[in-house]
């Protein structure tokens, strides 16, 4: 099995170091958040640990270099003392965009095609009344799916390109992510508010 060899509060203190936008932080715990409900649900309940910790410091370098992303995401990890396997595994999420690392493992295509997902449906909850994920439904996140010009950041080819590398259509895609943020909504928002973000 693999191990993420630092803690989990060692990774949240390092993403936090790199990282002082609320919005970087909010993305960065949501993703975590919906890679270990995934890893229930898909059957991987002993590397649940490992596949929230890949999400929580996907973006580690983003903030920082944006231009440049994932390109010092390996020395910043490794001087944190973080394994070569989830390196690796981080890396591959920006495959064709800004790595040249392919998704392989079933947590690795996870992370690829929820990165972008998971944003576009954050964006869909903050023009909600509610600003909730807890009301929305299937049809209203593809509504938004289309239309390119709504969280025009969120690349749809990245996500189609993920559901594809699952085997999943974009439905199950759309269903599993939104399921996983209703979900974590609750203890994400409670997160932020003990950070004081």
């Amino acid at each position: 099995m693999r191990e993420s060899k630092i803690s989990r509060d060692q990774a949240l203190e390092l993403l936090k170091k790199y990282n002082k936008e609320a919005f970087h932080i909010e993305h960065a715990l949501t993703v975590e958040a919906v890679m270990a409900h995934l890893a229930d649900t898909l059957g991987y309940v002993e590397e649940k640990d490992y596949w929230a910790m890949v999400g929580l410091l996907h973006d580690i370098d983003f903030e920082q270099y944006p231009d440049e992303h994932l390109e010092h995401t390996p020395k910043i990890l490794r001087e944190a003392g973080v394994g070569e396997d989830m390196i690796h595994s981080i890396v591959s999420h920006g495959y064709g965009i800004c790595s040249d690392i392919e998704p392989e493992h079933q947590m690795e295509k996870v992370l690829f095609a929820i990165d972008e997902l998971s944003g576009l449906i954050g964006a869909c909850a903050l023009v909600r009344p509610s600003k909730s994920v807890s009301d929305m439904g299937l049809s209203s996140v593809k509504k938004k799916f289309k239309s390119r010009g709504f969280a025009a950041g969120c690349d749809r080819d990245t996500i189609q390109k993920g559901a594809d590398a699952l085997g999943w259509t974009l439905d199950q895609l759309i269903d599993k992510t939104l399921e996983a943020m209703k979900a974590t909504e609750g203890d994400i928002r409670s997160q932020l508010e003990d950070l004081e973000i």
